[in-house]
């Protein structure tokens, strides 16, 4: 494995950033760590990368443990995590060379090539403090990838980005994992962006993971419900409950119903409704989306 993360826990006193996260990375997987801000993404790539010493748990890359002075483990991973750092008077090309020096001989030729492929050209000879919020990521991204590196990870690789800057990223990381064989993990909270990339997502909320699987499994757990509107609720949840179903608000006022007879004949929950004497006035079964999914594996109300 790329990546085998063991019960990884952060405690910073009494605040609890990450609770027990195992998860496993294979060479060539675009993987992602997706969930909502202050999920605990940050300070699991932390402890990955080594930045960060876990309170329990353990980290390996490439079959080795994490620690310092690893440096045969570093030499072969790049990164970028929260803002893309670049010494400010120095030009691109200045800071990409440097980048490059950390991890051996400098080779313009490699310098020369990363800036091409970040579209970084017209900007090489101008000082990082001039470059717009955009290319300053472009260059953050740049000295990642300079040493050409087996694991790349990085932090929001999309931030600061337009539209038109997001589909490059994606398309540059797809070529790094179907064409170079990088492997890569990524941490984001745009779910639309991770399920058009990542071949394996993990979703973190409030520290812990709820999910670890393709995008495809996640719209899997999707759950049908029968979504019911009527004039009087309490009498109807009686009148649904006293007929075997188990019934919930759904915070607007209205039922929901997710037993499999209720979805599969919903004719019938109508029919026990009109009986009760309490029709319903919107009686329809939905799908969530996967947005919908995410958001309530990630806890978000």
């Amino acid at each position: 494995m790329t990546i085998d993360a063991v019960g990884l826990t952060k405690r910073y006193r009494d605040v609890l950033a990450v609770d027990d996260v195992s998860f496993r990375v294979a060479p060539g997987e675009i993987a992602a760590l997706l969930g909502l801000n202050g999920a605990g993404k940050t300070t699991t790539i932390r402890m990955l990368l080594g930045m960060v010493r876990p309170t329990r748990g353990s980290v390996s890359l490439f079959g080795r443990p994490v620690r310092p002075g690893a440096r045969a483990v570093w030499a072969r991973v790049g990164h970028l995590v929260e803002t893309p750092a670049a010494y400010p008077e120095l030009t691109v090309r200045e800071n990409v060379g440097l980048a490059a020096r950390w991890y051996g001989p400098a080779d313009g030729r490699a310098v020369d090539a990363v800036i091409r492929r970040l579209g970084l050209e017209k900007h090489a000879g101008h000082r990082a403090r001039t470059l717009s919020h955009g290319n300053a990521q472009r260059l953050g991204l740049a000295k990642a990838l300079v040493h050409r590196p087996d694991l790349l990870v990085l932090d929001e690789p999309a931030n600061g980005l337009d539209p038109a800057g997001v589909a490059e990223i994606r398309q540059l990381l797809h070529e790094l994992a179907d064409v170079d064989g990088v492997t890569v993990l990524l941490s984001s909270h745009l779910l639309t962006e991770v399920a058009r990339l990542a071949t394996r997502i993990a979703v973190l909320a409030t520290g812990r993971l709820v999910w670890d699987g393709t995008a495809a499994g996640l719209l899997a757990q999707a759950r049908p419900r029968l979504a019911i509107a009527v004039r009087d609720r309490e009498r109807a949840a009686i009148a649904l409950r006293a007929g075997g179903h188990i019934c919930e608000e759904d915070g607007t006022g209205g039922l929901t119903l997710t037993g499999e007879r209720a979805i599969a004949r919903p004719d019938e929950i109508a029919t026990l409704l009109v009986t009760a004497g309490c029709p319903p006035t919107r009686l329809v079964v939905e799908q969530d989306d996967l947005e919908t999914g995410f958001l309530r594996l990630a806890g978000a109300k």
